[in-house]
């Protein structure tokens, strides 16, 4: 086990508080799945479901670490390479979207052969992070002009954002308002972000006034619901998103402060998606304000370390993908839990590495490999550099004993010398007059 552990490299931290939350995640989503397996088979055996999970945490850390020992640089050639590949994906996953569990079609696809669906969204979000920070790295040493960032940053980010608006808001609103901050901590200039601001609203308006001219169209068939919810979170409107968040809070209220123990939730056999998007309420219910405070400072501290790996890194590019990769993951954990809570409306947001779902937790350890890929590099310079230090260090004592040595071989050789001109040695002490008389 120790040798394993010494095999990984990169910010051990960072590995340890991810560790922390997929462990934590195993006794929530046991717990939780009843519900789904009442539903699907009506044993309400979760067995099966904990091993679903357990396997996904499995991938999800291999993940990790073969990402980690890529290069990070590589993945700026990567993302512009990946970026017209995502798209379309998310055109076929539009088109040919697969339904699950009465969800909205148009945000997984069907893996052929294996029969795994993913969500493309997900991938786009990472490989479109990767991508804006490669512009901005790589515009580090230009002046960055309003037209030229129009064209090769904007225009694929809104491509993409295009994309996955009609089916999956909260996903297009959380990448938007991610690139918006990414862009500002790479020192893109304020007033054409005011500008790109501005034009982002004017573009989602007219969507909203194109849907309401074609109310029926599949392609607008989300807007109804956006407006159910927001409608929903505003007013006292009864509706099955106003059922899912009563049904929240009523496990928040249960737990207390301590919580009911481990497996004992009550709401988890009638709240929808206990296992998924509403995953924290069951925490707080089953662990109490200590399990759900615990379970929030974990991703806080993942937070801060964040920005410590960010701070450490030797380039721009490796600053700016630490941020962009890695904020998001937390982000998508507040909002989460702000949900659960009622402070935003039903949104569809997982909590990353706690909630169950093969392609939320894959494309979050990718994530993360890229990142800790990023802390292991600046592990290896300072090695580097240790070592560098060590060499001169070395070359410096063999200096100081080679001049040792030639020193003593001329005084050696100055000794002989005076041996031969005065006929006697100093090291002779048997007659100590002999050389007053050799004189």
């Amino acid at each position: 086990m120790m040798q394993l552990i010494n095999k990984l490299k990169g910010d051990k931290v960072i590995w340890t508080f991810v560790a922390l939350l997929a462990l934590f995640s195993f006794m929530p989503v046991f717990s939780a799945s009843s519900n789904l397996a009442y539903m699907g088979h009506g044993t309400g055996n979760t067995l099966g479901y904990l091993v679903k999970h357990f396997a996904h945490i499995c991938i999800g850390f291999m993940i990790i670490y073969w990402v980690h020992k890529v290069p990070y640089h590589y993945f700026r050639a990567i993302s512009k390479i990946a970026l017209p590949i995502v798209w379309i994906l998310l055109a076929y996953t539009m088109i040919k979207g697969t339904v699950i569990a009465g969800a909205n079609a148009s945000r997984w696809i069907q893996v052929p052969f294996i029969g795994i669906t993913f969500q493309t969204s997900t991938l786009a979000f990472i490989v479109l992070m990767v991508f804006v920070a490669r512009y901005l790295s790589k515009k580090r040493e230009t002046p960055i002009t309003f037209k030229n960032s129009l064209w090769e940053l904007w225009l694929p980010v809104f491509i993409t954002l295009m994309f996955i608006l009609p089916s999956n808001f909260s996903t297009a609103a959380l990448m938007f308002s991610m690139v918006l901050m990414l862009v500002f901590v790479g020192k893109y200039p304020l007033k054409y972000i005011g500008l790109i601001i501005g034009a982002g609203l004017v573009a989602f308006t007219f969507f909203i006034l194109v849907s309401k001219v074609f109310p029926d169209a599949k392609f607008f068939s989300r807007v109804k619901t956006w407006e159910s919810r927001l409608e929903n979170f505003t007013t006292d409107k009864p509706d099955e998103d106003d059922y899912q968040i009563e049904k929240a809070k009523i496990a928040i209220a249960s737990g207390g402060i301590q919580g009911l123990g481990p497996g004992k939730s009550v709401q988890k056999n009638f709240l929808p998606q206990s296992s998924s998007d509403f995953i924290y309420a069951i925490i707080v219910e089953e662990y109490g304000l200590i399990g759900g405070f615990l379970v929030l400072g974990l991703y806080l501290l993942l937070f801060f370390r964040f920005i410590v790996a960010a701070h450490k890194a030797n380039s721009l590019f490796g600053k700016l993908v630490v941020v962009g990769v890695g904020f998001p993951i937390v982000f998508q954990a507040l909002i989460n839990m702000a949900v659960a809570v009622e402070l935003l409306p039903v949104t569809g947001q997982t909590l990353p590495l706690i909630s169950s779902g093969g392609s939320s937790i894959w494309m979050t350890c990718i994530a993360l490999g890229i990142i800790i890929g990023v802390t292991k590099k600046e592990e290896e310079v300072a090695a580097e550099k240790v070592e560098k230090e060590t060499r001169k260090e070395t070359l410096r004592r063999m200096i100081d004993a080679q001049i040792l040595r030639e020193s003593a071989a001329e005084a050696a050789l100055k000794e002989e010398e005076l041996e031969k001109s005065h006929g006697y040695s100093i090291k002779d002490q048997s007659n100590p007059m002999k050389a007053v008389f050799g004189k």
